[in-house]
């Protein structure tokens, strides 16, 4: 029996195999579609391991799609576990990292989860690497880790101030992946994003939360005056800005990556209610629990990752209207996540 990257002419074909932790989530998900549809040249018939706990926001049916392929395996386990990576890790050529807990009012209301899997899963997940010698290593992070800018935007090079839970564990994963490059010499990149949107995103995020309770004729709530600002960035196009990373990006190095239109929650807001027909009469506006010390402006300079051939490809327009038709094609995904669920209050954003 002939086995893999050996065709019947004795050619010797290079198969990558890349496992994908976080795998079965919003962002991991996409990036696993996109692999196995070959949607990547240079990963063209990549072997993929998808490596999930399968938390309230990993979803086995994120992947549906691509479940049937041959190329596709699937294993249950935790990060923080040193015996379930080592069971899964070995004979993979590249691991992109994008296991994580990720709202961050659940990281405000208990910090404890989100500093155990970003910070010691993260380290997890790099040691495990250096054992197994995986050429290969991308972590995936956000621009969460600066804090809040007021005007410009912030390079790879800027201060991290980060104000929650969240974005200081993830600033702390950030670090230890620069420190396992200096120190071990593991072959690893960081790569930091804008807010994404688009297809599988967990209704508790302000998109799909916003989208969902619009198209069942219910209201959205809008902190505020809905001042904040974020960049935002659909999720395909941030898939892209990874692969290249994952390919042309140097050890140790991080790459912002962002989608280059900047709206304010009003602003959002007001698209989200012209794309599925509704008014502001649909709109409560509540008083932030959070008081005045949240973020009030996120924006990041790509320019390096753009050096890498790095643009996005979906304008906002286009990019919200794919992903409103989505929901509305896509009950059967959406509304058992929000059955019984309190998701009244929007991420902050």
């Amino acid at each position: 029996m002939l086995g893999p990257g050996v065709n019947t002419e004795c050619e010797t074909i290079p198969v990558m195999r890349v496992l994908v932790t976080g795998g079965a989530g919003f962002i991991g998900s996409q990036y696993v579609r996109d692999l196995l549809s070959d949607a990547y040249p240079a990963f063209a018939g990549a072997e993929v391991t998808v490596f999930d706990k399968l938390t309230y926001a990993g979803n086995l049916a994120n992947l549906a799609p691509v479940s049937d392929s041959p190329r596709f395996r699937f294993v249950q386990g935790d990060i923080c576990q040193a015996t379930d990576l080592d069971a899964a890790l070995p004979g993979h050529d590249v691991l992109v990292n994008f296991a994580a807990e990720s709202h961050v009012d659940r990281s405000i209301i208990g910090a404890a989860d989100f500093i155990q899997t970003n910070v010691f899963g993260a380290q997890q997940v790099f040691d495990a690497c250096l054992r197994h010698n995986v050429g290969r290593v991308v972590h995936i992070s956000t621009d969460e880790v600066y804090g809040s800018i007021d005007s410009g935007s912030w390079t790879e090079n800027s201060l991290l101030e980060p104000n929650s839970p969240y974005s200081a564990a993830k600033a702390g994963s950030d670090l230890i992946a620069r420190a396992y490059a200096k120190s071990y010499g593991l072959n690893i990149s960081i790569t930091r994003c804008s807010n994404n949107y688009g297809p599988y995103h967990f209704p508790e995020k302000v998109i799909p939360l916003f989208v969902t309770n619009l198209l069942d004729g219910k209201k959205v709530p809008l902190y505020g005056a809905g001042a904040n600002v974020r960049d935002w960035l659909y999720v395909a196009d941030h898939c892209r800005g990874i692969q290249l990373v994952v390919e042309r990006g140097e050890p140790g190095e991080f790459y912002n990556i962002g989608g280059g239109r900047e709206l304010s929650n009003s602003e959002l807001t007001d698209k989200l209610l012209e794309a599925t027909g509704r008014d502001w009469s649909y709109v409560q506006s509540i008083v932030d629990p959070r008081g005045g010390g949240h973020d009030l402006r996120y924006s990041v300079d790509y320019s390096k990752t753009a050096a890498l051939g790095y643009k996005p490809q979906v304008s906002f327009e286009e990019g919200l209207a794919l992903t409103v038709q989505w929901y509305r094609d896509n009950r059967d995904w959406w509304e058992p996540l929000k059955l019984g669920a309190e998701l009244d209050h929007i991420e902050k954003v």
